[in-house]
């Protein structure tokens, strides 16, 4: 299978923190692991599809605003019109939280695993693209 694995770094900001202590909701990495099922259906299928539903989710870690996060999304199965997918999500860079210097960040090696779930993702056959 190509076009079957998309992947989305972003810096999670203050304004995604919701909780005290500058803590960022894991419906936030839900949004992100969406946002990559919607590019894996662009590129296998040329259509964004619809996410039909999460067979499993599990958050592992705590995520604060200031922390790099990157999500890895995969096709592992194609049916006629389903997509299953995979996702992990790792801190790749955490903020320091309480440190003097606000800003301060580290590189985390190895990265942290944050998140992971497995979802279906449907593409009406009308709507997917022809395969050559």
């Amino acid at each position: 299978m190509e076009n079957t694995e998309a992947r989305l770094r972003i810096r999670m900001s203050s304004n995604d923190a919701h909780y005290a202590g500058n803590l960022v909701a894991g419906a936030k990495i839900l949004g992100l692991f969406g946002d990559v099922a919607t590019e894996l259906t662009i590129r296998y299928d040329g259509d964004e599809g619809l996410l039909r539903a999460y067979d499993q989710v599990e958050f592992l870690a705590p995520v604060y605003g200031g922390d790099f996060i990157e999500v890895t999304g995969r096709i592992v199965k194609a049916g006629k019109t389903s997509r299953k997918i995979t996702f992990e999500a790792y801190k790749v860079i955490a903020s320091i939280q309480g440190h003097v210097q606000a800003s301060a960040c580290e590189v985390l090696d190895p990265p942290i695993l944050v998140a992971k779930a497995s979802a279906t993702c449907v593409v009406p056959k009308e709507k997917q693209k022809k395969k050559l």
